[in-house]
């Protein structure tokens, strides 16, 4: 059952002396549970796609529903994660992930220590009392994805969240990311410029076209890579074969400049 659906979503952007079309006629659908990347060429709408998906701007045209309703603002049932973490520098972790329950009104002794259930699932539980700048990049995008869980939103959008970090807590994050979004039975959706990252964390992949951006193919995924973490769906047999095929896609697009 489709969780989201985008029908003929069009994003014009108008200046005092031009227009640009940004989003052009995308239409798709994702299912519960399901998890989602989007792919493209620098600049093509990836993360402006993200941003209608969560209510923080509207569509010039189209509609985007979430659960059957149309989505007209940002709402508590769609979760962010940014590659900047954004944790308040002067509260303490466990001030930041229960900064938006208390926000929302929603914060009791239940959810304050269903929050730091979460943390602790996480590996954090003990740095609950830290701040922000005693943790490493690793550990601030964990208690990120902490604070964004505690909410308990339906759909998570995930831009970028693994780039800034080194090359091996990327990995770590990424296993521990998706195995925490399964776990948790959520739907995401995740925006990369990493092909492989795509690959191992998704059920299906989204390649959208230069702007304005529009759906030119999607990939899904195979069982023995889908059902697989990340880590070792990039060492399955199968993994180089669906890479390359990626790669071309984009990279035929890359040459259409």
């Amino acid at each position: 059952m489709a969780l989201l659906e985008l029908e003929k979503v069009e994003k014009l952007f108008f200046s005092r002396d031009s227009m640009t079309t940004a989003i052009k006629n995308i239409s798709c659908a994702i299912d519960k549970g399901e998890f989602v990347s989007v792919i493209g060429p620098s600049g093509c709408g990836k993360s402006t796609l993200l941003s209608l998906i969560s209510g923080l701007i509207h569509p010039t045209s189209g509609t985007i529903k979430l659960d059957g309703k149309e989505i007209k603002k940002p709402t508590p049932e769609t979760g962010y994660m940014l590659q900047q973490d954004y944790l308040f520098p002067w509260l303490t972790i466990e001030q930041n992930i229960t900064l938006g329950l208390k926000t929302m009104g929603k914060l009791t002794e239940e959810t304050r220590k269903h929050s730091l259930y979460l943390l602790n699932e996480l590996g954090l539980g003990d740095r609950a009392n830290h701040y922000p700048n005693e943790l490493s990049g690793g550990m601030r995008q964990r208690a990120a994805l902490v604070r964004m869980l505690t909410s308990d939103p339906k759909l998570l959008l995930l831009d970028e969240p693994f780039s800034a970090l080194d090359y091996q807590t990327k990995l770590k994050l990424e296993d521990l990311v998706f195995s925490t979004i399964k776990q948790h039975r959520k739907t995401a959706i995740l925006v990369t410029h990493d092909i492989g990252e795509a690959i191992a964390m998704s059920d299906r992949i989204i390649l959208l076209s230069h702007r304005p951006a529009q759906v030119i193919r999607i990939f899904n995924i195979p069982d023995e890579l889908r059902n697989a973490l990340p880590f070792q769906a990039r060492n399955h047999p199968a993994f180089n074969g669906w890479f390359q095929d990626v790669w071309k896609e984009l990279e035929s697009l890359e040459q259409q400049i």
